[in-house]
């Protein structure tokens, strides 16, 4: 320091500055001779440090290694000599570059995580099992390496390989991370994960467990220990040769049915309950999964998910594959083990009466679904028709019968006609069609209708009817019930195209007791039955339980619609009756029809033809007419034009309030449709008419009458007009109303 001060001044004389230079000189060597002492104090201090921790790891069973900041070598415990030989001067790194794959990164890794935190460890894989590399930081740039082997911790003489007992270790992954002998041996390989050793996993402690042996499976009792590091260490046991017991005291008389499935997915036992439910003799064994079905997937991989600890105590109901007629059953499986062997109790219980029930709840569902479905097709497509026919209808009349357009205008106006039936038989499904019940007597009926049932069959096929004696009325629309008469009687003529009879049968029948059948129950009472017998074709179980939905049909394209049986079908139910249908392949198909009786002579007086008074001509008048279909609404205004009224058109609910705002305007008739966006007619008439109680209303609607027959009874002086309606239906009901 004084040196520099002195060449620095730069105001020194000669003579100072050779006694400055000599100071100085004598100032570095001192320093000189410090740091010599210092070092050499240090060489000795690291020294004591080397000999101290030596000593202390000198006879630790861990191989121990103490290396610079660079990973040299600078002393190692006998454990380490012995394990990898003298590595004095050499980096640990080459020294363990034939223990593990890429020791540098893992050692790099180590050294600095301890030259932060003085000391860090991690778990390594190794070529011959499963290694713990620890390191401290003991000093500035000095660090010290233990290897704590797994092995070394599991018994005597390199632990596991000492033992007799076969045993591996492995990751909580499954990896294999250590075999002993033992194991090697009866597996004859070595393999890496515990899947290539067990049939099937998971492994549970306690339980028999099948291996994949070198001379083929063989079984043994699984005792697994945790070890440190999530490790598992697993023993294989030798396997009791006394088969388990079933023969509990009570079991075959329990008022349970219970039955034992072994590993192999065979019915390994079961009382006389369970036995009776499967259709099993006593002595007789089988595959559990032969005994049942219909649970979507193998049975046979639910048992296995059982065995295997999955899905236990959760229920299913399956199908009995041997009881003659339908069974159902209610099965849970739980786990189980006997004398180390895993297996699965079976607990049944018949569920016949549930399923029937479900059954039964699903079926009307799914019709309800498909009726309000064609209801609101039905609904679309009489608008569709009311506006098709009503156009055809007024061309008609500016054209004679000598026009050549007039033939074709015929033709539009029967498929139009063809259509509006075809609709009819939808409302008739959905049970939403207008009926007219009246009393029947089908001895009457039927006569009327044999003359054009014997042009419907033809000439190969005969037709027979057969009437009770004293057989009573029923109350349908006549209509309506001559449709299904001749629907059933088609699909017979149709079920033997080389010709053969047909029966027609009636007959009065008291039910004393409910009869249950088809999902049905018809309740106790007097009915009057209806057979439709034919000795065709039959028809097959699977499409006898789908042939009264619609668009359902065995027949060919184009021969049929799908609809017949259907509209049958609804037509009965919304009159009261039911319908069921019997068939054998190749012998032919009964449809019995029960219908409640009434009594014929107390309504004889409604039955008196009634005479329509003729209707006075029209003289004017002023309509109303609120439709929210265009189309409709031009055809129904030209139409009442025509006839001499005038119309006031409104396309809403909203705009019709408004024209009947004016006090001065005399309206005769509200012409509007039921259902419309925004007020429905029912509440916008109602609103009308207190102002104006005295207007007659024409409801219009493309559903059936019932689906507001309620709000219409509260309305007076008002009728409903179905659609599709003609030119002539609806000026004429327009002209009753009025006059």
């Amino acid at each position: 320091m004084a040196f520099v001060l002195l060449i620095g001044s730069g105001l020194q004389t000669p003579e100072y500055m050779r006694y400055g230079l000599m100071f100085a000189g004598m100032s570095l060597i001192a320093a000189a001779a410090l740091i010599r002492l210092l070092a050499a104090r240090h060489a000795r201090a690291a020294t004591r440090l080397r000999a101290q921790v030596l000593a202390l790891v000198a006879e630790d069973v861990a191989p121990t290694f103490g290396t610079d900041a660079e990973g040299r070598v600078e002393f190692q415990n006998r454990a380490a000599e012995t394990r990898f030989g003298t590595q004095g001067g050499q980096t640990i790194v080459r020294a363990m570059k034939d223990l593990f794959a890429n020791p540098s990164a893992v050692l790099y890794r180590l050294q600095s995580r301890a030259a932060n935190a003085g000391q860090a460890s991690e778990d390594v894989v190794t070529r011959r099992g499963h290694v713990r590399l620890s390191v401290h930081r003991i000093a500035q740039g000095r660090y010290l390496w233990r290897l704590e082997e797994v092995i070394d911790k599991l018994g005597a003489s390199r632990g596991g390989e000492a033992l007799s007992l076969p045993m591996l270790i492995a990751s909580k992954s499954g990896a294999i991370l250590f075999m002993n002998e033992a194991l090697r041996r009866i597996l004859g390989a070595r393999p890496k994960s515990l899947d290539r050793v067990f049939v099937r996993l998971p492994l549970h402690s306690g339980e028999e467990a099948e291996l994949s042996g070198a001379d083929g499976p063989l079984r043994a009792i699984v005792a697994e220990v945790e070890g440190p590091g999530e490790r598992r260490e697993i023993y294989l046991l030798p396997t009791s040769e006394e088969a388990p017991r079933h023969e509990a005291l009570g079991f075959e008389d329990l008022p349970v049915a219970l039955g034992r499935v072994g590993g192999d997915g065979q019915l390994a036992g079961a009382n006389r309950m369970a036995r009776e439910l499967l259709g099993l003799d006593e002595s007789e064994t089988a595959g559990f999964q032969d005994l049942v079905e219909g649970l979507g997937r193998p049975v046979a991989d639910w048992v296995d998910d059982v065995l295997a600890g999955r899905g236990s105590n959760r229920s299913e109901v399956l199908r009995a594959t041997r009881a003659e007629e339908d069974r159902y059953l209610q099965i849970t499986l739980r786990r189980t083990v006997e004398m180390g062997r895993p297996g699965v109790v079976v607990v049944l219980n018949d569920a016949t009466e549930l399923k029937t029930l479900e059954a039964q709840f699903v079926q009307s569902q799914k019709m309800q679904a498909i009726g309000q479905l064609a209801g609101g097709v039905a609904h679309d497509f009489n608008n569709l028709l009311t506006a098709i026919s009503g156009h055809c209808d007024l061309l008609l009349l500016r054209h004679e019968k000598g026009d050549p357009d007039y033939g074709d205008l015929v033709q539009i106006h029967q498929n139009a006609n063809r259509a509006a039936s075809l609709v009819g038989q939808l409302l008739a499904f959905s049970r939403k069609q207008t009926l007219k019940p009246e009393v029947v007597d089908l001895r009457e009926a039927l006569s009327d209708l044999t003359h054009l049932l014997n042009r419907l069959v033809g000439e190969k096929v005969t037709l027979s009817l057969s009437h009770d004696v004293g057989l009573r009325a029923v109350r349908a629309d006549r209509r309506q019930l001559e449709q299904v008469l001749m629907n059933l009687v088609v699909n017979a003529r149709d079920a033997m195209p080389e010709g053969g009879a047909i029966w027609i049968e009636t007959e009065n029948r008291h039910l004393d007791v409910e009869l249950v059948r088809d999902r049905a129950t018809v309740p106790v009472g007097d009915y009057v039955v209806v057979r439709v017998r034919d000795e065709g074709i039959g028809i097959t179980p699977e499409a006898l339980a789908k042939i009264f939905e619609p668009f359902y049909t065995t027949k060919r394209t184009g021969e049929g619609t799908g609809l017949g049986l259907s509209t049958a079908y609804g037509i009965i139910k919304q009159t009261g009756g039911f319908i069921f249908a019997d068939s054998v392949v190749g012998a032919g198909t009964t449809f019995t029809l029960y219908f409640p009786a009434h009594d014929l002579a107390a309504a004889m007086p409604a039955l008196a033809p009634q005479i329509e008074a003729p209707v006075a001509q029209a003289h004017g008048g002023v309509v109303l007419l609120v439709e929210d279909e265009a189309p409709v609404r031009a055809f129904a205004s030209r139409a009442l034009r025509m006839r001499g009224y005038t119309v006031l058109e409104a396309e809403s609910a909203e705009e019709a309030l408004e024209v009947l705002q004016d006090p001065d305007l005399a309206v005769d008739v509200f012409v509007t449709d039921v259902i419309m966006p925004g007020m429905d007619g029912p509440s916008w008439v109602r609103e009308a008419l207190k102002a104006r109680p005295d207007t007659r209303v024409v409801f219009v609607s493309g559903y059936a009458e019932d689906s507001f027959a309620d709000s219409q009874a509260r309305i007076p002086n008002s009728v409903f007009l179905p659609k599709p309606f003609s030119l002539t239906d609806l000026t004429r009901t327009v002209q009753r109303q009025i006059h």
